[in-house]
Parts: structure tokens; C-alpha cells; sequence
């Protein structure tokens, strides 16, 4: 089933390396508030691989919403979201030069430019 969407988010971060097994363990049950905090602000389609010879996390989501700004910001300031923050930031290493962690003015994640999409699937 395809989702409706009007922006693909691409993102990364670095894993430090000593949280690898910490990082996973955590994310194998997210917490449902945060969850429902990217349900209610239109992100969809949620998930993150990793990538251990560069510790390299990538994140990717579909936006459905209209207003991707503001709907960001309000997960930023969702109390249940913050906590996890304070639990997962520490376990990561932003590539943006003076990012202190997730919900700043400087973003945490570094989103990356697409260069490429395929949509569908190709009928012989």
C-alpha cells in the first residue's frame, strides 16, 4: 500500500561506537508516545539502519502533512519526545558543526539531499 506523501526525508548521524548494542536495544521498543508524536505531526513510514564499518545511522521517513516547519517543531516540543531525546542523543555524534542535540536551532540529524527516486513498479 502506497502512503501519500509530499516530502521523503533522508537523514544520518554517528553511532558512537561503545552504544551500538544500547542503541539497538532501545529502539526495539520505542516508546508509544514518541511514536505517537510522529503519527500526530504526519510522519510516516519511519526507519533507521545502521551502518557499523562508519557507525553511521540513516534515518529516513515519508511527511505527509502540508506544514513539515511546524510540524517539526511541535514534535520538538512534545515532553515525551525530549525525554527519549536525552536517553538516544547521548548515544550519537552530530556532523553539524555546533549541534548540542536534538531540537536545537542547529538541527542534530544532518538531512541529505536526493538524487534519486523511483516510484511504482515497472509492468512488463
Amino acid at each position: 500500500m502506497s502512503i501519500p506523501h509530499t516530502k521523503r526525508v533522508c537523514q544520518l548521524i554517528k553511532l558512537k561506537p561503545e552504544y551500538e548494542t544500547q542503541y539497538k536495544e532501545v529502539h526495539s521498543a520505542v516508546w508509544p508516545g514518541v511514536l505517537a508524536a510522529l503519527e500526530t505531526h504526519n510522519v510516516a513510514d519511519y526507519s533507521i539502519h545502521y551502518f557499523p564499518p562508519l557507525h553511521l545511522l540513516i534515518a529516513t521517513f515519508k511527511y505527509t502533512g502540508t506544514g513539515y516547519d511546524k510540524d517539526m517543531k511541535a514534535i520538538g516540543e512534545d515532553p515525551i519526545t525530549q525525554e527519549w531525546w536525552k536517553v538516544t542523543d547521548m548515544m550519537q555524534e552530530s556532523f553539524n558543526d555546533g549541534a548540542t542535540g536534538s531540537g536545537k536551532d542547529i538541527p542534530w540529524w544532518t538531512e541529505v539531499e536526493e538524487v534519486f527516486r523511483m516510484e511504482g513498479v515497472l509492468h512488463r
